[in-house]
């Protein structure tokens, strides 16, 4: 699997990684777009202000319109002399300046909106590391309060406010049986020419002590939509209009119709994006690539 051209060290370039968060609600998604506000195009605006040349990111997992994240992890590559004229003074390592002028350059951008987009985190990459290929899991959360919980008006905007009454335990029951190695194609937009078979390493959905439900949701990659197709049909569940055993039926039917109904998708969080050693960097990046290029098998 150790393929050097896959790494941009072949190509005598740095890899610089950034760790991202932002609130969704202002852009229409990560995705840069021709007219519409995105968060990888504010980014790539800034980069380019500190780099004096177009950048463009590659991303750990693209977020829908009104989606946030606090675990976000981008990278792009710079020559050796663009990563040392980074510094500012001797004292600095490129590292530190980096982030510290991206965020400085993400206010003059971002104007009215400063602070919806911060970086958290700006680092040299190690060998073989992709934000995308390289990672081994990402984990959403999200946030409904049912008709009987009390609703809390400074978390409406991260918040589901479900006018009905869930059943937890019913929820639970639902999205057992549809982790592991599965096809999610009841569950997702399928984009031409990708696979809609993913691990789902974790669907659980917890009652916190103020009432709220938190569901978390971890895989290896996700298909697009998938994971509000899931919540949106665990709460046909919850509310008691299917039975546990119904949302299973579905995934092997490989069934979309009037009942597969997205949430809303501004309760929904990418919390974190988790890597293997950075030895192993390469090796998970070559295999990615080798799995995302047969449509039958998982991505």
């Amino acid at each position: 699997m150790h393929n050097p051209k896959l790494a941009p060290e072949y190509l005598g370039l740095i890899r610089a990684r950034l760790d991202i968060a932002y609130d969704g609600g202002p852009f229409s998604g990560w995705g840069i777009q021709t007219v519409e506000l995105t968060v990888q195009g504010v980014i790539e605006e800034a980069l380019a202000t500190i780099l004096r040349r177009p950048v463009r990111l590659t991303v750990a997992g693209r977020t829908d319109a009104g989606v946030h994240a606090r675990g976000q992890v981008a990278h792009f590559d710079v020559t050796p002399e663009e990563w040392d004229g980074l510094r500012r003074g001797h004292d600095v390592v490129p590292e530190d300046s980096l982030k510290r002028r991206l965020n400085g350059a993400l206010g003059m951008v971002l104007r009215e909106l400063r602070g919806t987009v911060e970086i958290l985190g700006a680092t040299r990459a190690p060998v073989g590391f992709d934000a995308r290929f390289s990672a081994l899991w990402r984990r959403y959360s999200y946030r409904i309060a049912d008709g009987v919980t009390r609703r809390d008006p400074l978390q409406r905007a991260v918040t589901l406010w479900h006018e009905r009454e869930l059943d937890v335990d019913l929820m639970n029951q639902a999205a057992l049986p549809l982790l592991g190695l599965q096809d999610f194609r009841a569950f997702a937009k399928p984009r031409e020419g990708s696979t809609t078979v993913r691990t789902l390493q974790r669907f659980d959905f917890g009652l916190e002590d103020d009432g709220v439900i938190n569901v978390n949701v971890q895989a290896d990659a996700f298909c697009h939509n998938m994971v509000r197709a899931l919540i949106g049909a665990s709460l046909r569940v919850g509310e008691g209009q299917e039975a546990p055993e119904w949302m299973h039926q579905r995934l092997l039917a490989g069934v979309r119709d009037a009942k597969s109904v997205l949430s809303a998708p501004h309760p929904l969080i990418l919390e974190e994006v988790h890597y293997p050693h950075e030895t192993a960097m390469l090796d998970r990046a070559s295999l990615t690539r080798a799995r995302r290029a047969t449509p039958e098998v998982a991505s």
